[in-house]
């Protein structure tokens, strides 16, 4: 079993700041991607002011998605598939993930723990089987 990595609110914080001094161009609205990037859509609303949007196909221009990590990096494929006009971010990049965001604010060596985000239970497994809670 790999390490676990437990961040705090205040990791998830900075994380979210480095992704904001990377954008130069405007972003108008910013969504999640459902479960952790809806959270951190709206930490990232309040506090850089972009106006939140829920995540849909038919959205505006200027949206950026986030997500906490792209690790296999099939959720951002599929969404790029349909939403290719937008852009995307994670707080977390594995370099074993399919696809690139365009913005990340940490790259993770696979061989890097399973992360646990605050908004998660401690005990997590390690797949995102939240039904056995």
């Amino acid at each position: 079993m790999n390490k676990k990595v437990y961040l705090s609110w205040e990791d998830v914080y900075g994380l979210l700041d480095k992704i904001y001094a990377q954008i130069e161009e405007p972003i108008d609205y910013v969504a999640g991607i459902p479960r952790g990037g809806t959270i951190l859509a709206i930490l990232y609303s309040h506090r850089f002011g972009t106006k939140y949007k829920e995540l849909t196909y038919l959205h505006p221009p200027r949206l950026l998605v986030i997500d906490d990590i792209a690790d296999s990096g099939k959720t951002l494929f599929e969404l790029r598939e349909t939403m290719f006009d937008c852009k995307f971010a994670t707080l977390h990049y594995k370099l074993s993930s399919i696809v690139k965001p365009d913005y990340f604010a940490q790259e993770l060596q696979d061989t890097s723990g399973w992360i646990v985000y605050p908004w998660e239970k401690k005990d997590s497994k390690e797949i995102q089987d939240y039904l056995d809670i």
